[in-house]
């Protein structure tokens, strides 16, 4: 991973005064979305709107990333086909992905641009391997109110109903390199309940989380950047090993602990996720 996808804030697409704000919010990604956050009578000119904005407004370092409808809808093709070439745009998300064949359908309407599928369908969760194998596939966000729903499941806090689809999910993801991105948290004003759900994605694997206000934006940037104590270990793992290495020794002993050449891979994950990190909060300081 190249750049963090710490916070992906979802923005309605219909909401121009979002939009204008959406430049100033520290989030490492956007989602901007004609989908489930936009009324029916109001996507036609919703898509007019984004459009513009796209080409018009500055989203500095953001990663820019539009919700499509699905094709199923009388709206999705003409999504597809409207930001499928256009400059302002990074992916396309496509909802309700439940086999690799929904890709398909999109990718024959937008050629280069890189596709995001959400994952929120229980055939999709049955299907996480073949969608994140398709080759046009960059990452994948988690759509756990909608899967709750279509599960019955009931909302608790530790998300039991959820793991074999969050799990399942990152599975596949890794097993073909594709970010990952949790689902949102819906009480955007209980922060301690927000902290404690992005500890629990940031332990599962998950690169960030999807947000549904701004406010959430720094308690998710806090948690899934490494913290002060990884980026030490992570430099003082890296130097035992070398150092171990330069004495003919195949592993380390760090702090009682053995280092071995995996250790060192994901040491070096890290510091690199810092300074992507920095970089990206150098930009935005610049913007």
């Amino acid at each position: 991973m190249t750049r963090p996808f710490r916070s992906v804030l979802y923005i309605p697409a219909s909401k121009e005064r979002a939009l204008e704000k959406a430049r100033e919010i520290a989030a490492d990604a956007i989602i901007f979305d004609l989908e489930d956050a936009v009324a029916p009578d109001e996507k036609a000119q919703a898509r007019v709107t984004l459009a513009r904005f796209l080409s018009e407004v500055d989203y500095g370092p953001r990663y820019r990333i539009v919700r499509i409808n699905g094709l199923d809808t009388v709206w999705g093709r003409e999504d597809a086909l409207a930001f499928a070439a256009h400059a302002g745009v990074d992916a396309l998300l496509v909802p309700k992905v439940n086999a690799p064949a929904d890709l398909d359908a999109v990718a024959a309407l937008a050629a280069k641009v890189p596709l995001w599928a959400m994952m929120e369908t229980a055939a999709g969760m049955l299907n996480a391997a073949a969608i994140a194998g398709h080759a046009r596939l960059e990452g994948m966000v988690m759509g756990t109110n909608d899967l709750a729903k279509e599960l019955g499941s009931r909302f608790r806090a530790d998300r039991l109903p959820m793991q074999a689809g969050l799990g399942l999910c990152l599975l596949a993801a890794r097993a073909h390199g594709r970010v990952i991105v949790d689902g949102v948290y819906n009480a955007f004003k209980d922060e301690d309940g927000l902290r404690a759900e992005c500890a629990q994605g940031r332990d599962m694997g998950f690169d960030g989380k999807t947000l549904i206000h701004p406010a959430q934006v720094d308690i998710c940037n806090a948690a899934f950047a490494p913290s002060e104590a990884e980026v030490e270990l992570a430099k003082r793992q890296i130097e035992a090993f070398n150092a171990a290495q330069a004495q003919g020794q195949g592993v380390a002993v760090l702090d009682g602990r053995i280092v071995e050449n995996l250790h060192v891979v994901t040491a070096q994950a890290v510091l690199a996720k810092a300074q992507a990190i920095r970089a990206q909060a150098q930009d935005i300081a610049a913007q």
